[in-house]
């Protein structure tokens, strides 16, 4: 049974410390990026290929429970997007394109989030923060909900600034490979080299509920984008595709890096585009919405069949939901009018 709890926010005893890092601060710098992905045909987009930096560790299923930091809660409830429209359904997921460590466009999995602004999208932390450099962000970030082959069927997003947990970025702490990352109203190639404003990200795609603290052993639904290979060299996922497989959830322990609460699901997807992959809660098909209580950070092969059977996500409790606090209060504007 799912237990989603009250609704509200609740005060910690200790505030909690928000990192906060620069993506395109201003509206030049927002139109110079989004021209970088839309521009040639949607080049960049197309040319971009799955982040492959930490998509698999080693890891076991335990039978402990984790203990959670409150009571189970729901912090925000989802918004359903509108209707289908010319053929095209909204959907809030997608993929975050970025420029690697390496100089060269890669791209993880996202969701929009419900927030007032609407304007928040929910990936893995280190799908924000370049964790092989000494600090800073992955750069030229967007959002694409509905992605596929070079088309942004509701615009581009282009990320203004990302928050995460104070100890993801100061110390990489896996407990916190989560980020939001607020962008600007969308935009599209109306003409070629002339972009135009597309409207905010929750009115044209909805966004996805928060809840935390939540009991293991719920039944929940992972959506990403899976592209990788399985260590047995198979490839059952391309990433073109939205994905989605449905498991229980169980406490895990890494054999060789340090968390002090990973969480596991079962799900088979491979870790190269599955980064980022939101775990929902109470999903309804209808509206296509329910609450965001995991995010994919790594996947792992538990049983030692080289085939990948779990996603690792960082248990979500009462600091993720402070950290969500601070990023649904922060305003970005509009890339062009």
């Amino acid at each position: 049974m799912v237990v989603l709890g009250s609704t509200g926010f609740t005060t910690p005893a200790q505030a909690v410390r928000v990192a906060t890092v620069a993506l395109a601060s201003t509206a030049p710098v927002a139109q110079e990026v989004a021209s970088f992905w839309l521009a040639d045909e949607a080049a960049n987009l197309r040319n971009a290929t799955p982040y492959t930096v930490r998509t698999a560790v080693g890891a076991e299923r335990l039978s402990t429970d984790i203990v959670p930091d409150g009571p189970p809660r729901t912090v925000v409830a989802p918004q359903e997007g509108p209707p289908p429209y010319e053929g095209k359904t909204p959907t809030t997921w997608g993929k975050v394109f970025f420029i690697g460590g390496d100089g060269l466009p890669h791209w993880c999995t996202g969701t929009s989030m419900q927030t007032k602004y609407r304007n928040l999208v929910a990936t893995a932390g280190h799908c924000l923060f370049d964790i092989e450099a000494p600090m800073g962000a992955l750069g030229k970030w967007v959002f694409v909900p509905g992605y596929a082959e070079g088309e942004t069927p509701f615009g581009l997003y282009v990320g203004k600034v990302g928050s995460s947990h104070y100890d993801f970025d100061d110390i990489r702490d896996l407990d916190r490979d989560y980020a939001f990352v607020n962008v600007y109203s969308g935009v599209v190639l109306s003409a070629p080299d002339v972009l135009t404003h597309a409207g905010h990200l929750g009115v044209n795609v909805g966004g996805q509920g928060l809840a935390v603290n939540q009991p293991l052993g719920s039944t929940i639904d992972v959506f990403g984008h899976p592209a990788g290979a399985h260590p047995d060299g198979s490839r059952p996922f391309t990433g073109e595709t939205l994905e989605r497989s449905t498991g229980p959830t169980f406490a895990t322990r890494f054999t060789a890096l340090r968390a002090d609460r990973p969480l596991g699901v079962d799900s088979p997807f491979t870790g190269e585009g599955a980064l980022g992959s939101s775990w929902v809660t109470d999903y309804a098909s209808d509206t296509r919405t329910g609450y965001l209580s995991g995010i994919t950070m790594s996947v792992s092969d538990t049983d030692g069949d080289n085939r990948y059977d779990t996603g690792i996500s960082p248990y979500f409790d009462s600091e993720l939901a402070e950290v969500y606090r601070y990023a649904s209060g922060q305003w970005t504007g509009v890339v062009v009018r």
